[in-house]
């Protein structure tokens, strides 16, 4: 029996037993799932998986990559990105796809003719249970890096202080791409509050290194073509003395070792230090 008439002899067997193949494909997947997707959806997607496999057999043969297979492979893309975002795990996910084996799997009297296109067809679902996961593994790593920009976005809030005096609490570490972020929110917030005046607050950075303070500075230079200056607070005992330690150049820069230190400053760049106290006279 040739490739083509082993194709044609698979899809005449499965379209013959369609429904009984697919009801028991289904099944299989529940079980796993255990009710994690209602049992109308499953049934819905398997089978239009069983009707798109069929095709492909008519049409290319076992030849998963070729044309006719496109519907396929655009359908367990999509299952694979629906399994990732719902936080399925990879192997429920693959489980879908090979679960289908058992269901074809020949028995003691099925022929040898037969036995010969099931296990070609086995290997076609094997390669693809692999583009499944190829998938899953590739939207999962989207999901993680969304959710960490997001987390990134959260943990870096820009405060107003006082009109004309804003703030950056930082906590973590400061990396490149936290850097780029605090830079954007900072400048943004300059922008949008009209402030000249902007605090760096450090005091929830656990160590300040080369690199840390590579990145504050680049801040700061930024702030300041934008027309502000900037303050850098939360400046504790150890940390100075590993600035010390390090041979870290601040420059002309303010300090401090904490926020309200920081925020008495900036009030009196600004003046407003001398209306409160007016004020209060």
């Amino acid at each position: 029996m040739t490739g083509k008439d082993k194709s044609a002899r698979l899809a005449e067997l499965l379209s013959t037993q369609q429904e009984t193949l697919g009801g028991a494909w289904v099944e299989a997947v529940a079980r796993t799932l255990r009710g994690r997707i209602s049992l109308a959806e499953l049934d819905r997607e398997l089978r239009e998986l069983y009707i798109a496999l069929v095709q492909g057999l008519r049409a290319d043969g076992l030849d998963w990559h070729g044309d006719a297979y496109g519907e396929l492979r655009a359908m367990l893309t999509e299952l694979s990105r629906a399994r990732a975002r719902q936080g399925f795990t990879p192997t429920e996910t693959a489980t879908s796809v090979l679960a289908v084996k058992d269901v074809l799997a020949p028995t003691e009297d099925t022929p040898a003719d037969d036995l010969r296109a099931y296990f070609q067809l086995s290997k076609v679902i094997d390669a693809l249970g692999l583009f499944t996961l190829e998938v899953y593994a590739k939207t999962r790593e989207e999901v993680i890096s969304a959710q960490a920009e997001q987390l990134m976005e959260l943990s870096t809030p820009v405060v107003k202080l006082w009109d004309g005096v804003v703030a950056v609490p930082l906590v973590g570490t400061l990396d490149s791409a936290r850097t780029q972020v605090v830079m954007e929110k900072l400048l943004q917030a300059l922008v949008d509050t009209g402030s000249d005046q902007a605090i760096i607050d450090i005091t929830g950075v656990p160590a300040v290194d080369t690199e840390v303070a590579q990145h504050l500075l680049k801040t700061v230079v930024a702030a300041r073509l934008m027309g502000a200056d900037c303050i850098i607070s939360g400046i504790s005992p150890q940390i100075a003395q590993t600035i010390v330690a390090l041979g870290i150049q601040f420059g002309d820069i303010v300090t401090k070792s904490s926020l309200a230190d920081a925020l008495k400053h900036a009030l009196r760049r600004t003046g407003a230090d001398t209306a409160l106290t007016g004020g209060a006279a």
